[in-house]
């Protein structure tokens, strides 16, 4: 980027902070899907057909290494919208709520004049925290009610806030024009095993992510409609990996990382692509600052204005964590905590002893994994027990090795990069308050009181069936 530029951008950026200066302030636009690997994204490389995101990304910034804190829906939508990591807000595991005192954007946004409204897909809890507007029911964007709220907010010249919620690409898959995509022709990722099964739910999972770019079109269209594109901040991510194999549920990259594509007309540069290491915490604090608010401590995200100006770094370190306990299909519990860093990546399985398990297990495609292994072939044996049995550390070189394939956790080579990740990871757990296995086994409690009740009564049962000599758990690595 040209210094020249990068200075006047820094001095619209700053225009927007809390200085007196009477300007307009920005309309807020986060666009979401549900289920999609940020690889299969056609600006990402992916196979998919793309292209509003694809000119999303011309017009606007496109971030290589943006990360979520966890692999699953419902978390995800917390970590966003409270600008806090999954425990420190109550919200780690699935269909959750938060902390009694938790905020969410609606809360910090209105004070400054701001409409909050959401539509399409909400998955969050309590209702009082996210007492957003609601355009309309529906696990997808009700574009007709958007339109509506659009030529409001015009008419009244009243800055807003929209939440726009796609459903897409989460299964069943059935959704957009899969003829697209043939079976045969499409390209499988390598740690998938090849099966017609595989190749089939692939080609459909692609029609879908097809279809979300035509619902970012779509409200690309309705900004235009309404000459408000040229002052509203628009971000479109790609949330959590697919519900294949090594993905969602997991705390691998293809599970915790995500496309950002933020496009912000005047304000960003057209057709940058940004290195920073990014999170999902990170936006409601750009969105307070952009709105003109000052940040408040507690959050734990940091406002991406600055790199929005051009700045090529933002943070050294990016955390995940997984909570299986309380998920469809899921063990008892399987807790999964991970710290990145530019080059490396740390894994701590909580309980290493314990099958890990997800509705995937149970999915057409992982079926024919396991025919596939149980038939003698090598390759899907290898790739099935990969899935169902993890060690107690893992760690990648992310860098070399960017589909977390050859695990150096007992590579005396790398012992002072695992330590170090370790300790990173072990403070950010003290951060948010996380105790390991004692904060995976309270994970019920935070979930509604209607299903956190269900679960437990089905664990209780599950308990009493299974021997009395239960395996030991794992107590946190020392420092």
């Amino acid at each position: 980027m040209k210094r020249g530029f990068t200075f006047q951008i820094a001095c619209l950026v700053m225009g927007l902070l809390p200085s007196g200066q009477a300007r307009a302030k920005p309309n807020l636009v986060f666009m979401i899907a549900d289920d999609c690997t940020y690889r299969d994204i056609g600006c990402y490389g992916g196979q998919a057909y793309t292209p509003h995101l694809d000119r999303l990304a011309q017009a606007g910034m496109r971030f290589t290494r943006c990360f979520q804190a966890a692999p699953m829906c419902s978390p995800t939508r917390h970590n966003i919208y409270t600008g806090l990591y999954p425990v420190k807000s109550g919200a780690y595991p699935n269909h959750t709520h938060v902390n009694p005192g938790v905020q969410s954007l609606v809360q910090y946004l209105k004070p400054l004049g701001y409409r909050v409204a959401q539509s399409g897909k909400t998955h969050v809890g309590p209702q009082a925290v996210f007492s957003w507007e609601k355009l309309a029911q529906g696990k997808n964007p009700d574009f007709k009610r958007v339109d509506r709220f659009l030529q409001e907010c015009k008419e009244q010249n009243e800055p807003f806030c929209l939440l726009l919620c796609s459903n897409e690409p989460h299964t069943p898959w059935n959704k957009g024009d899969p003829s697209r995509y043939p079976p045969k022709e499409i390209t499988l990722p390598p740690y998938y095993v090849d099966t017609p099964e595989t190749r089939n739910g692939m080609s459909r999972y692609l029609a879908e992510i097809t279809y979300y770019d035509g619902q970012v079109g779509t409200a690309l269209a309705l900004l235009d409609k309404h000459g408000l594109a040229e002052n509203t901040l628009f971000i479109a991510v790609s949330e959590q990996g697919n519900s294949m194999p090594f993905a969602k549920w997991t705390c691998y990259d293809s599970g915790l990382q995500s496309a950002f594509i933020v496009r912000w007309p005047g304000k960003i540069e057209a057709g940058a692509v940004n290195p920073a290491m990014i999170e999902y915490v990170d936006v409601l604090p750009t969105f307070i600052e952009a709105a003109g608010g000052t940040v408040p401590p507690r959050l734990d995200g940091k406002s991406l204005l600055p790199v929005f100006a051009g700045k090529q770094s933002h943070k050294q370190f990016v955390y995940g964590e997984m909570t299986s306990r309380g998920i469809n299909n899921g063990p008892e519990c399987f807790g999964i905590r991970s710290v990145r860093s530019e080059r490396f990546k740390y894994i701590w399985n909580l309980t290493p002893e314990v099958e890990f398990q997800n509705a995937c297990i149970r999915s057409v495609e992982f079926t024919s994994w396991q025919e596939r292994a149980a038939g003698g072939d090598a390759d899907a044996a290898d790739k099935v027990r990969r899935y169902r049995h993890r060690p107690k550390e893992e760690l990648y070189d992310v860098v070399t090795d960017p589909l977390e394939w050859i695990n150096l956790a007992d590579d005396p080579r790398y012992s002072e990069a695992k330590t170090e990740l370790r300790a990173k990871l072990l403070s950010w757990m003290a951060h948010c308050g996380d105790r390991g296995q004692e904060t995976e086994m309270e994970a019920l409690q935070h979930m509604g009181p209607g299903r956190g009740k269900k679960l437990a009564t089905k664990q209780e049962k599950s308990n009493e069936r299974k021997p009395k000599n239960r395996k030991r758990r794992e107590a946190l690595p020392s420092r």
